[in-house]
Protein backbone atom coordinates (compact mmCIF):
# COMPACT_ATOMS: atom_id res chain seq x y z
CA UNK A 1 0.00 0.00 0.00
CA UNK A 2 1.25 3.56 -0.84
CA UNK A 3 0.59 6.05 1.34
CA UNK A 4 1.52 10.00 0.75
CA UNK A 5 2.49 11.20 4.28
CA UNK A 6 1.80 15.37 4.90
CA UNK A 7 4.02 17.07 8.14
CA UNK A 8 3.51 21.17 8.43
CA UNK A 9 2.85 21.13 12.18
CA UNK A 10 6.05 23.73 12.36
CA UNK A 11 8.32 25.24 9.93
CA UNK A 12 9.25 22.33 7.90
CA UNK A 13 6.97 21.75 5.20
CA UNK A 14 7.32 17.71 4.02
CA UNK A 15 5.54 15.48 1.93
CA UNK A 16 6.66 11.97 1.65
CA UNK A 17 5.39 8.66 -0.43
CA UNK A 18 5.89 5.12 2.04
CA UNK A 19 5.24 1.76 0.77
CA UNK A 20 3.62 -0.67 3.20
CA UNK A 21 4.82 1.47 6.44
CA UNK A 22 8.53 1.00 5.88
CA UNK A 23 10.52 1.79 1.95
CA UNK A 24 10.05 5.35 1.87
CA UNK A 25 10.14 6.24 -2.14
CA UNK A 26 9.88 10.09 -1.26
CA UNK A 27 10.53 12.24 1.65
CA UNK A 28 10.62 15.95 0.58
CA UNK A 29 11.79 18.50 3.27
CA UNK A 30 11.07 22.35 2.70
CA UNK A 31 12.45 23.99 5.30
CA UNK A 32 11.73 27.82 6.41
CA UNK A 33 14.81 27.92 8.14
CA UNK A 34 16.66 31.31 6.53
CA UNK A 35 13.26 32.94 6.69
CA UNK A 36 12.72 33.08 10.63
CA UNK A 37 16.90 33.26 11.12
CA UNK A 38 16.79 36.88 11.40
CA UNK A 39 13.58 36.65 14.53
CA UNK A 40 15.98 33.94 15.72
CA UNK A 41 12.52 31.65 16.34
CA UNK A 42 9.69 30.80 14.30
CA UNK A 43 7.12 33.78 13.62
CA UNK A 44 3.54 31.47 12.84
CA UNK A 45 2.00 33.78 10.61
CA UNK A 46 5.16 33.73 8.37
CA UNK A 47 4.82 29.77 8.63
CA UNK A 48 1.28 29.50 7.79
CA UNK A 49 1.90 32.05 4.45
CA UNK A 50 5.07 29.73 3.44
CA UNK A 51 3.12 26.72 3.89
CA UNK A 52 0.53 27.95 1.74
CA UNK A 53 2.46 29.05 -1.12
CA UNK A 54 4.81 25.32 -0.27
CA UNK A 55 2.77 22.77 -0.11
CA UNK A 56 1.08 22.22 -3.80
CA UNK A 57 4.80 21.68 -5.01
CA UNK A 58 5.66 19.80 -2.09
CA UNK A 59 2.90 17.24 -2.93
CA UNK A 60 3.84 17.33 -6.72
CA UNK A 61 7.73 16.91 -6.19
CA UNK A 62 7.39 14.04 -3.58
CA UNK A 63 5.23 12.19 -6.00
CA UNK A 64 7.15 13.08 -9.42
CA UNK A 65 10.21 11.27 -7.02
CA UNK A 66 8.37 8.63 -5.87
CA UNK A 67 7.94 7.77 -9.42
CA UNK A 68 3.71 7.78 -9.05
CA UNK A 69 0.87 9.86 -9.55
CA UNK A 70 -1.80 10.93 -7.32
CA UNK A 71 -3.82 7.68 -8.58
CA UNK A 72 -1.68 5.45 -7.14
CA UNK A 73 -2.58 6.36 -3.88
CA UNK A 74 -4.15 4.30 -1.05
CA UNK A 75 -4.25 6.42 1.56
CA UNK A 76 -3.16 9.71 2.82
CA UNK A 77 -1.87 10.29 6.32
CA UNK A 78 -1.28 14.38 7.87
CA UNK A 79 -0.26 15.44 10.99
CA UNK A 80 -2.80 17.26 12.77
CA UNK A 81 -1.60 17.67 16.37
CA UNK A 82 0.00 18.85 18.04
CA UNK A 83 1.56 22.48 16.30
CA UNK A 84 1.16 25.60 14.89
CA UNK A 85 -2.39 25.45 14.87
CA UNK A 86 -2.37 27.86 11.11
CA UNK A 87 0.37 25.49 10.08
CA UNK A 88 -1.49 22.67 10.88
CA UNK A 89 -4.53 23.93 9.36
CA UNK A 90 -2.45 24.21 5.70
CA UNK A 91 -1.33 20.06 5.61
CA UNK A 92 -4.84 19.14 7.22
CA UNK A 93 -7.08 21.04 4.75
CA UNK A 94 -4.97 19.93 1.29
CA UNK A 95 -5.01 16.29 2.89
CA UNK A 96 -8.52 16.84 2.91
CA UNK A 97 -9.26 18.03 -0.58
CA UNK A 98 -7.28 15.38 -2.11
CA UNK A 99 -8.74 12.01 -0.13
CA UNK A 100 -12.02 13.65 -1.14
CA UNK A 101 -11.18 13.97 -4.52
CA UNK A 102 -9.24 10.41 -5.01
CA UNK A 103 -11.95 8.74 -2.64
CA UNK A 104 -9.17 7.77 -0.33
CA UNK A 105 -9.24 7.18 3.33
CA UNK A 106 -7.83 10.17 5.12
CA UNK A 107 -5.91 9.97 8.16
CA UNK A 108 -5.44 12.35 11.11
CA UNK A 109 -1.71 11.13 12.67
CA UNK A 110 -0.77 12.55 16.01
CA UNK A 111 3.03 14.00 15.51
CA UNK A 112 3.98 12.31 19.21
CA UNK A 113 3.03 8.90 17.98
CA UNK A 114 4.86 9.60 14.35
CA UNK A 115 8.35 10.62 15.80
CA UNK A 116 8.48 8.15 18.16
CA UNK A 117 7.59 5.03 15.44
CA UNK A 118 10.15 7.37 12.89
CA UNK A 119 13.54 4.70 13.85
CA UNK A 120 10.84 1.81 13.02
CA UNK A 121 11.81 2.81 8.99
CA UNK A 122 15.21 1.95 8.93
CA UNK A 123 15.12 -0.84 12.24
CA UNK A 124 13.25 -3.84 13.33
CA UNK A 125 12.15 -2.88 16.55
CA UNK A 126 10.33 -5.02 18.71
CA UNK A 127 7.75 -4.39 21.58
CA UNK A 128 7.48 -3.06 24.37
CA UNK A 129 10.09 -0.55 24.83
CA UNK A 130 10.99 2.49 26.35
CA UNK A 131 10.29 5.64 24.30
CA UNK A 132 11.86 9.06 24.81
CA UNK A 133 10.72 11.70 22.14
CA UNK A 134 13.06 15.01 22.46
CA UNK A 135 11.96 18.19 20.55
CA UNK A 136 12.17 22.12 20.68
CA UNK A 137 8.21 21.42 21.35
CA UNK A 138 7.96 18.15 23.76
CA UNK A 139 9.51 16.24 26.48
CA UNK A 140 7.82 12.65 26.80
CA UNK A 141 9.43 9.49 28.63
CA UNK A 142 6.81 6.48 27.77
CA UNK A 143 6.43 3.05 27.97
CA UNK A 144 5.26 1.92 24.13
CA UNK A 145 3.55 -1.49 23.48
CA UNK A 146 2.55 -0.37 19.98
CA UNK A 147 2.66 2.23 17.21
CA UNK A 148 -1.01 3.77 18.62
CA UNK A 149 -0.21 1.82 22.46
CA UNK A 150 1.39 4.62 24.32
CA UNK A 151 1.82 5.09 28.09
CA UNK A 152 3.04 8.29 29.36
CA UNK A 153 5.11 8.02 31.94
CA UNK A 154 7.07 11.50 32.46
CA UNK A 155 7.00 14.83 30.85
CA UNK A 156 8.02 18.57 30.99
CA UNK A 157 6.56 20.11 33.79
CA UNK A 158 7.17 23.55 32.01
CA UNK A 159 9.89 24.30 28.60
CA UNK A 160 10.90 21.08 26.63
CA UNK A 161 14.12 20.77 26.03
CA UNK A 162 14.86 21.77 22.54
CA UNK A 163 12.73 25.08 23.73
CA UNK A 164 15.52 25.46 26.31
CA UNK A 165 18.33 24.90 23.46
CA UNK A 166 16.72 27.45 21.49
CA UNK A 167 15.83 30.06 23.99
CA UNK A 168 20.04 30.21 25.67
CA UNK A 169 21.01 30.16 22.08
CA UNK A 170 18.63 33.43 21.37
CA UNK A 171 19.14 35.31 24.54
CA UNK A 172 23.27 34.81 24.00
CA UNK A 173 23.19 35.52 19.97
CA UNK A 174 24.90 32.20 19.56
CA UNK A 175 22.49 31.39 16.05
CA UNK A 176 19.61 30.05 14.85
CA UNK A 177 18.54 26.79 15.27
CA UNK A 178 19.76 27.16 18.51
CA UNK A 179 20.35 23.23 19.30
CA UNK A 180 22.60 22.98 16.09
CA UNK A 181 24.55 25.55 16.86
CA UNK A 182 25.21 24.80 20.53
CA UNK A 183 25.90 21.14 19.59
CA UNK A 184 28.82 22.68 17.40
CA UNK A 185 29.84 25.16 20.04
CA UNK A 186 30.16 22.63 22.49
CA UNK A 187 32.35 20.68 20.81
CA UNK A 188 35.83 23.53 21.31
CA UNK A 189 34.07 24.24 24.75
CA UNK A 190 34.51 22.40 28.36
CA UNK A 191 31.64 21.17 30.20
CA UNK A 192 32.90 21.58 33.54
CA UNK A 193 33.79 25.68 33.09
CA UNK A 194 30.05 26.17 34.79
CA UNK A 195 28.16 23.48 37.24
CA UNK A 196 24.46 24.74 36.74
CA UNK A 197 21.76 23.06 38.49
CA UNK A 198 19.84 20.21 37.96
CA UNK A 199 15.80 20.22 38.91
CA UNK A 200 14.85 18.30 41.99
CA UNK A 201 11.62 16.62 41.24
CA UNK A 202 11.82 13.66 43.64
CA UNK A 203 9.02 14.52 45.48
CA UNK A 204 5.06 14.10 44.48
CA UNK A 205 4.10 12.70 41.32
CA UNK A 206 6.97 13.58 39.35
CA UNK A 207 9.39 10.30 39.18
CA UNK A 208 9.85 10.79 35.53
CA UNK A 209 9.13 14.01 35.11
CA UNK A 210 11.50 16.63 34.19
CA UNK A 211 11.96 20.90 33.70
CA UNK A 212 14.18 23.10 32.20
CA UNK A 213 13.08 26.31 33.41
CA UNK A 214 15.19 26.46 36.28
CA UNK A 215 18.31 25.68 34.13
CA UNK A 216 17.01 28.43 31.37
CA UNK A 217 16.98 30.83 34.27
CA UNK A 218 20.61 30.00 35.50
CA UNK A 219 22.32 30.16 32.25
CA UNK A 220 20.70 33.34 31.40
CA UNK A 221 20.30 35.36 34.33
CA UNK A 222 22.52 33.46 36.89
CA UNK A 223 25.91 33.09 35.03
CA UNK A 224 27.80 34.07 37.25
CA UNK A 225 26.96 32.15 40.12
CA UNK A 226 27.77 29.03 38.73
CA UNK A 227 31.03 29.78 37.10
CA UNK A 228 34.13 27.88 37.83
CA UNK A 229 36.70 30.24 38.11
CA UNK A 230 39.37 27.68 36.21
CA UNK A 231 37.81 28.13 33.16
CA UNK A 232 37.24 31.09 30.90
CA UNK A 233 33.70 32.61 30.59
CA UNK A 234 33.79 31.80 26.63
CA UNK A 235 30.63 31.24 24.40
CA UNK A 236 31.76 27.63 24.04
CA UNK A 237 32.33 27.17 27.37
CA UNK A 238 28.60 28.28 28.31
CA UNK A 239 27.19 25.79 25.38
CA UNK A 240 29.35 22.93 26.40
CA UNK A 241 28.31 23.60 30.49
CA UNK A 242 24.46 23.93 29.51
CA UNK A 243 24.25 21.09 27.14
CA UNK A 244 25.69 18.77 29.12
CA UNK A 245 23.52 19.50 32.36
CA UNK A 246 20.31 19.40 29.51
CA UNK A 247 21.28 15.83 28.35
CA UNK A 248 21.91 14.72 31.36
CA UNK A 249 18.56 15.71 33.45
CA UNK A 250 17.30 13.32 30.41
CA UNK A 251 19.59 10.61 30.51
CA UNK A 252 18.69 10.08 34.48
CA UNK A 253 14.88 9.92 34.27
CA UNK A 254 15.38 7.73 30.95
CA UNK A 255 17.56 5.61 33.23
CA UNK A 256 15.27 5.25 35.82
CA UNK A 257 12.24 4.26 33.43
CA UNK A 258 14.07 1.62 32.03
CA UNK A 259 15.33 0.32 35.80
CA UNK A 260 11.83 0.47 36.88
CA UNK A 261 9.71 -1.06 33.74
CA UNK A 262 12.52 -3.58 33.11
CA UNK A 263 12.80 -2.91 29.81
CA UNK A 264 16.40 -2.51 28.67
CA UNK A 265 15.26 -1.28 25.08
CA UNK A 266 14.71 2.67 24.40
CA UNK A 267 13.29 3.82 21.09
CA UNK A 268 14.70 7.43 21.22
CA UNK A 269 12.66 10.60 18.45
CA UNK A 270 12.40 13.98 17.76
CA UNK A 271 15.02 16.66 17.00
CA UNK A 272 17.23 16.56 19.98
CA UNK A 273 18.31 13.39 19.57
CA UNK A 274 20.66 14.39 16.39
CA UNK A 275 22.54 16.05 19.28
CA UNK A 276 26.29 14.52 19.92
CA UNK A 277 26.55 14.32 23.07
CA UNK A 278 22.77 12.71 23.68
CA UNK A 279 23.71 10.13 21.53
CA UNK A 280 26.95 9.64 23.22
CA UNK A 281 25.60 9.59 27.12
CA UNK A 282 22.54 6.77 25.81
CA UNK A 283 25.54 4.80 24.38
CA UNK A 284 27.00 5.41 27.68
CA UNK A 285 24.08 2.75 29.45
CA UNK A 286 25.15 0.18 29.97
CA UNK A 287 23.34 -3.30 28.66
CA UNK A 288 20.27 -1.91 26.86
CA UNK A 289 19.23 -1.60 22.78
CA UNK A 290 19.18 1.97 21.89
CA UNK A 291 17.48 2.93 18.82
CA UNK A 292 17.98 6.58 16.60
CA UNK A 293 16.41 7.46 13.45
CA UNK A 294 18.98 9.28 10.79
CA UNK A 295 19.45 12.75 10.87
CA UNK A 296 16.66 13.14 8.11
CA UNK A 297 14.32 11.39 9.96
CA UNK A 298 14.88 13.31 13.87
CA UNK A 299 13.19 16.87 12.71
CA UNK A 300 9.86 16.99 11.27
CA UNK A 301 9.15 15.02 7.64
CA UNK A 302 6.20 13.04 5.81
CA UNK A 303 8.35 9.89 6.16
CA UNK A 304 7.48 9.13 9.51
CA UNK A 305 3.64 10.46 9.37
CA UNK A 306 2.92 8.13 5.96
CA UNK A 307 4.66 5.52 8.13
CA UNK A 308 2.37 5.43 11.02
CA UNK A 309 -0.45 6.45 8.44
CA UNK A 310 -0.02 3.11 6.92
CA UNK A 311 -0.58 1.22 9.93
CA UNK A 312 -3.46 2.93 10.30
CA UNK A 313 -4.88 2.37 7.27
CA UNK A 314 -4.18 -1.62 7.29
CA UNK A 315 -6.17 -1.50 10.46
CA UNK A 316 -9.07 0.05 8.81
CA UNK A 317 -8.97 3.10 11.31
CA UNK A 318 -9.91 6.29 9.38
CA UNK A 319 -10.46 10.12 9.89
CA UNK A 320 -13.43 11.69 9.48
CA UNK A 321 -13.37 14.92 7.11
CA UNK A 322 -14.71 17.35 10.27
CA UNK A 323 -11.31 16.46 12.23
CA UNK A 324 -9.66 19.73 13.28
CA UNK A 325 -6.45 20.99 14.07
CA UNK A 326 -5.57 21.11 17.27
CA UNK A 327 -2.17 22.77 19.11
CA UNK A 328 -2.13 20.47 22.23
CA UNK A 329 -0.72 17.29 22.58
CA UNK A 330 -4.05 14.38 22.75
CA UNK A 331 -4.64 12.56 25.49
CA UNK A 332 -1.65 9.98 26.07
CA UNK A 333 -3.01 7.25 29.02
CA UNK A 334 -0.76 8.33 31.97
CA UNK A 335 -0.47 5.28 34.37
CA UNK A 336 2.68 5.75 35.95
CA UNK A 337 3.51 8.21 38.95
Amino acid sequence: MLVLGIESSCDDCSVAVVEDGKKILSNIIATQIDMHKPFNGVVPEIASRTHTEWIYPVVEESLSKAGIVKEDLDGIAVTNRPGLVGSLLVGLSFAKGLSWSLGIPFIAVDHIRAHLYAPHLEYHIEYPYVGLLVSGGHTIISKVSGFDDIDVMGTTIDDACGEAFDKVAKYYNFGYPGGVIIDKMAEKGNPKAFQFPKPNLHKGDHTYDVSYSGLKTAVINQLDQFHNKEFEKTPENIAASFQKTAIDILIKRLKKAMNDTGIKRVVCGGGVTANTYFRKAVKAIHEIEAYYPSLELCTDNGAMIAAIGYHYLKNEIFSDLHTNAMARVSSFRRKYP
